[in-house]
């Protein structure tokens, strides 16, 4: 297209400058692992702090030089900065160091482009990329836009950037024609699981936080998991079953990052409302990260940003393998209701636990029954079977199926009034005082 990605492995010198203007402030560490994951080869890393960023340059004129020099030494092809970049700042600061430069937006753009996978993917990666260098395109025509007056005069400069300019919003409109496309899919898959009263779990989380390995787990399915930063673009739906609950349809999405480029977000929209439709979202946390507090706020943020802020949560505090004596558990808020589970996905310990509080909040008041269905409602009993919400099943003298269940409320009303089955030691729900055990409703 009208853009080229750098080949992996080029040798770079990544710049991190303290602002004491900025109210959130990059972390350094971050920065290198997402230089990492897009192939560059770091060979310096250059700090130093500024109370303003400067207009022309962002860095001041020492800065400047101290960068210049750890190009020409290492003989770097490539200046990362983590902070968000002008146009008119990367044109400069390219013009004095006398090669290539890429703010924190164009890096994860960049990664993005790299992992893309699926048709729908790719269209949101190149959305973004487009949108993001319309406003760099005259960077690359610097050498022939001197202008001249006069009719007729006119540099070849303004007349290539006009072209170029038409080019990428023609194709922006049609990759747009082609989002909108996959969205009407999207929504009409929504549609057909909402009839059929499926719910859907959506996996959401700072990126590397271990969604994709969770997601495997739980489905048995084989997405592409890597210990790095984005490894997961495309969004995947599998169909689980859950104890006492029944079938859900489990979503894997994309990662979240602090200072994630608004373009992204806008571009993965499409995607992202898989997760602003959802019925529960599973916030996956690295508890094993020292910053993990701060990467729950950056994805609340997108989560407001998206309009999934509503949405029930469950927050899953994953790489418990990794912390010293931390056992799964399930954390309950005042009201009685799963907040936390502490668990690992590489070791698969407390996924029964997270089984047990997914269901739980997408139940709502569970009812916990003896029902005693005839032999000629085997079609009732295999569907409470396939669902998992027999828990123990007895035959009486004659020949019925007493069957102790635990199940949402909701359909345990449904199965009385339109499968005329019998409750036996009829209680309120799980947890309350039962009534007289020898009493019998139909």
């Amino acid at each position: 297209m009208f853009f080229e990605r750098p080949d992996s492995g080029e040798v770079s010198i990544l710049v991190h400058i303290t602002l004491e203007s900025e109210y959130e402030r990059g972390d350094p560490a971050e920065f290198e692992e997402l230089a990492l994951s897009a192939g560059a080869l770091p060979v310096a890393y250059i700090t130093g702090s500024r109370r303003h960023p400067s207009p022309s340059h962002f860095i001041g004129s020492g800065k400047l030089e101290e960068i210049k020099a750890a190009v020409h030494s290492h003989k770097a092809e490539l200046v990362l900065f983590n902070h968000a970049l002008s146009p008119s700042q990367e044109r400069n600061l390219e013009s004095e160091l006398k090669c290539r430069v890429l703010d924190r937006t164009g890096l994860i753009l960049d990664i993005f482009g790299q992992r893309a996978r699926s048709h729908e993917g790719k269209l949101q990666v190149e959305l973004a990329q487009l949108q993001h260098m319309r406003t760099r395109l005259k960077r690359g025509w610097t050498h022939l836009d001197r202008q001249k007056g006069g009719i007729g005069l006119r540099g070849a400069g303004e007349k290539q950037l006009e072209i170029d300019q038409r080019l990428i919003a023609q194709r922006i409109k049609t990759i747009n024609k082609g989002l909108k496309k996959v969205r009407g899919q999207r929504d009409q898959g929504r549609r057909s699981r909402s009839r059929a009263e499926v719910a859907t779990i959506s996996l959401v989380g700072y990126t590397n936080a271990g969604k994709s390995s969770l997601f495997n787990k739980l489905t048995q399915a084989d997405a592409y998991t890597a210990d790095q930063l984005f490894a997961t673009l495309d969004s995947t739906l599998r169909r689980i079953n859950l104890p006492n609950y029944g079938p859900a349809i489990l979503a894997d999405t994309v990662g979240f990052i602090s200072h994630l480029p608004h373009q992204l977000v806008e571009a993965f929209r499409a995607t992202l409302e898989e997760t602003a439709q959802a019925s529960l979202l599973l916030h996956v946390v690295d508890a094993a990260h020292e910053l993990h507090p701060e990467f729950i706020s950056e994805v609340n943020k997108v989560l407001a940003e998206i309009g999934a802020q509503s949405i029930p949560q469950l927050l899953v505090f994953n790489k418990i393998d990794l912390i010293a004596d931390c056992e799964p558990r399930i954390q309950r808020d005042e009201k009685g209701r799963p907040k936390k589970v502490w668990i690992s996905a590489k070791t698969g310990a407390g996924l029964e636990l997270l089984h047990a509080a997914v269901s739980e909040m997408l139940a709502g008041d569970m009812a916990q029954e003896t029902l005693r269905v005839s032999p000629g409602q085997a079609r009732l009993r295999s569907q409470l079977y396939e669902k998992g919400f027999i828990e123990e099943e007895h035959i009486d003298e004659q020949g019925f199926y007493e069957l102790r269940v635990k199940l949402p409320r909701q359909d345990l009303d449904r199965i009385i009034q339109q499968e005329g089955a019998e409750i036996l030691n009829y209680t309120q729900s799980v947890g309350e005082s039962s009534l007289d055990e020898n009493a019998t409703i139909v």
